[in-house]
């Protein structure tokens, strides 16, 4: 069994090192565009010459748990995606999505803001009953933001493509229960799969849905850039219709340095670093899961294989 790494802008060494440990039988290397044709990839980002070089595929296995660098792609005919089911990102993910929620809830940067004027200050609480917080995605991340963000007992809104039932959320489902989800949910947390349905998802048109059309809606966005239309956001925060926003991806990486949202005072930024893949963890659950294949011989047997249809 040969497997091939392709992992763009990430040193595939420490990568290969593991997946031979954990694989003794595979012969594992980095991919060039001379080498033998390979059984199963691991990848993050591969160009296109890869995936025309590689026509043996059956598994492509990502290193993240987004797809869509990949589904944009031409694959091999018989080639199947597979995305990490966790590895480690949910927990991250989780801290991240709550701090950000806390830190707005609690108003922590005006009173940050307060100390460096050596100002000594009050502000009234907040009530959580009036923050429900909406997430969008209800995945293995989603549900881990979403069951981590009712511990501290705010009201807890979910919405997918199909219907779920989670319990401690309420589950909206389907374009027809879109609007009702975003009028129930002050604060809205993405965590969708970038798909031709999803780019774009957050625009004006559904951020002024946001808390019943309300002022006060807030918006976190860990998912990909192309769900957010960035022109649209920064008039919405300059007219009062949102309150502000944390944003972890963007539609350009990294985020050019003439960007509006670096200087923009009520958005946050951070460098696409709200869950980093567990190099360790990823590389026993990939192994796990090619083993699984090889012994069966097909792909029904694991977790976490792509639908080409729904991108993800």
């Amino acid at each position: 069994m040969r497997i091939t790494v392709c992992l763009t802008d990430t040193r595939p060494e420490s990568w290969i090192e593991g997946l031979r440990a954990a694989l003794p039988d595979a012969e594992v290397s980095a991919w060039t565009p001379d080498a033998a044709p390979a059984d199963h990839a691991v990848v993050w980002a591969p160009p296109q010459a890869f995936m025309d070089q590689q026509p043996s595929l059956r598994g492509i296995f990502n290193i993240g748990a987004g797809v869509d660098a990949l589904t944009k792609l031409r694959l091999p005919p018989e080639a199947r995606i597979v995305r990490l089911d966790d590895a480690g990102m949910s927990v991250q993910m989780a801290e991240y999505v709550c701090h950000a929620l806390i830190r707005h809830f609690r108003d922590f940067d005006g009173y940050a803001a307060d100390a460096r004027d050596g100002r000594w200050s009050y502000r009234k609480p907040n009530v959580r009953q009036d923050f429900p917080v909406g997430v969008m995605g209800l995945g293995v991340l989603g549900q881990r933001v979403a069951k981590a963000v009712a511990q501290f007992d705010f009201p807890v809104k979910g919405w997918t493509r199909s219907p779920k039932q989670i319990e401690g959320v309420q589950c909206f489902a389907g374009h027809a229960q879109l609007d009702a989800f975003l009028a129930a949910s002050r604060v809205v947390v993405c965590l969708l799969p970038l798909t031709p349905d999803t780019r774009g998802i957050l625009r004006r048109e559904t951020l002024q849905k946001l808390h019943g059309g309300r002022p006060g809606g807030y918006v976190i966005n860990v998912a990909r850039g192309g769900h957010l239309v960035e022109a649209d956001l920064i008039p919405l925060l300059d007219d009062g219709s949102l309150a502000g926003a944390t944003l972890d991806v963007f539609e350009t990486e990294p985020l050019p340095a003439d960007h509006p949202f670096w200087r923009h005072p009520k958005i946050d930024v951070t460098p696409h670093a709200s869950a980093r893949t567990q190099r360790e963890e990823s590389i026993a659950q990939i192994a796990g899961k090619i083993r699984a294949v090889e012994a069966g011989g097909d792909f029904d047997r694991i977790a976490g294989v792509v639908d080409p249809q729904r991108g993800y």
